[in-house]
């Protein structure tokens, strides 16, 4: 069996267009377990599940692929790849959300209903995600075909190639699937088995985002049977193993004058436990979604309260900063207002798996220097995505890079 999942698959696009439908049909699992998801009945937080790509030998049509437990002639299948899906919101006011997901996607599902022209707003800004993060590996997906019928589904198959013709993901499969149904999932399934496994370095000192992080005790838990805090997300590079000693950073904020500069104190604890979907692990490498059992006190890691910081080795994680320096890219967008910055204008930031708000101090046609509302730390490598306030929408204007 394949312990860890070797890939993290993204889905992306508009709001109800049956993403999360579609990361259930794949994993059998539904993402939105988070209790505001489930009461407005759409994605609010990045979702994720795992799923065993496997192998059936058929008959006449060659090798059918499957997430399930049997073939279709009763044999057991060959697995022979473990991805992660992150199922990501579509709303325009959750964007923040997605992009900030996008820092640790290596391919992604980019889902688009026929009920619906192509393109919609999110899809619109989707696309941008894709090109602007260089997402290479991208299998377009036309759900809900069931609900137009034959002719508009294939009218908007062209409106789909038509969108896509001048973008990064213009060769892009698309597939017509009826997810509630089953209906070419294994399709879909086929083209995330052609996904070429990024080259990781596994012997760097290790770093991961963390996505999710949790408390696991039910309430009345007795005190001696109390679990540690639970952390959730993807190593970029290095590995970590069960009696490793990490550090979380920034950490907890340990200022008592709030108006005054924040102080943070790095949070120094030891891994207990590893986890892949139910799969217990000795030793997690780069790739894929898991789950860190930690000895950190269940209260700093409930109701993701940790989203957006680092975990490394003791002394390897960079320090807290409150201010950033761009290499910046504007997106070519014709549905946005052609402004300049301005001194002190708010921005909305995409750093590694977190968002936070940031102000613009000096601007430049192609170099930002911006002051971060909370200190927080950013790898060197790690892309910026900049959302702008227009018209009181947050709109995602462009992305940078560090200036280190």
């Amino acid at each position: 069996m394949l312990n860890q999942s070797e890939l993290n698959i993204g889905t992306l696009g508009h709001v109800d267009h049956g993403k999360t439908t579609l990361t259930a049909a794949i994993t059998h699992s539904w993402t939105d377990v988070h209790s505001e998801s489930v009461k407005r009945s759409m994605t609010i937080k990045l979702g994720y599940a795992d799923a065993v790509i496997k192998e059936c030998a058929g008959k006449d049509s060659g090798v059918i692929y499957t997430t399930g437990d049997m073939c279709a002639d009763g044999g057991a299948p060959k697995p022979i790849r473990r991805i992660s899906l992150l199922d990501a919101p579509g709303h325009e006011t959750l964007m923040a959300t997605a992009i900030a997901g996008s820092n640790i996607i290596d391919g992604a599902l980019f889902v688009i209903s026929a009920t619906e022209p192509c393109p919609m707003p999110q899809t619109k800004e989707h696309l941008m995600i894709i090109d602007a993060l260089h997402i290479k590996d991208v299998v377009i997906v036309q759900t809900k075909i069931d609900i137009v019928g034959k002719d508009k589904a294939i009218e908007h198959y062209r409106q789909i190639k038509q969108f896509v013709k001048n973008s990064s993901i213009r060769d892009a499969p698309v597939i017509p699937v009826m997810a509630n149904k089953d209906v070419n999932v294994d399709l879909v399934l086929a083209e995330l088995a052609k996904i070429k496994v990024p080259d990781r370095d596994v012997s760097a000192n290790p770093l991961m985002y963390i996505a999710r992080s949790f408390d696991v005790n039910k309430p009345g838990t007795p005190i001696r049977e109390i679990s540690g805090g639970v952390i959730g997300g993807s190593i970029i590079r290095g590995s970590f193993k069960v009696g490793d000693e990490i550090e979380i950073r920034p950490g907890l904020n340990t200022s008592k004058d709030k108006v005054k500069r924040e102080q943070y104190e790095p949070i120094i604890t030891t891994i207990s436990s590893i986890s892949a979907g139910s799969d217990k692990l000795d030793r997690a490498i780069a790739g894929g979604l898991i789950a860190i059992g930690t000895s950190a006190d269940p209260a700093i890691t409930k109701a993701d309260g940790l989203v957006g910081h680092l975990v490394g080795h003791v002394g390897k994680l960079p320090e807290p900063t409150n201010s950033l320096q761009l290499k910046y890219t504007q997106l070519g967008r014709d549905d946005l207002p052609k402004q300049a910055f301005r001194p002190e204008e708010p921005v909305l930031l995409g750093i590694g798996t977190g968002t936070i708000v940031g102000y613009i101090k000096k601007a430049r046609k192609n170099a930002l220097e911006i002051t971060l509302r909370h200190l927080t730390c950013v790898d060197k490598s790690a892309k910026v995505s900049v959302l702008r306030n227009f018209s009181q929408r947050w709109r995602l204007s462009g992305y940078g890079s560090l200036v280190v």
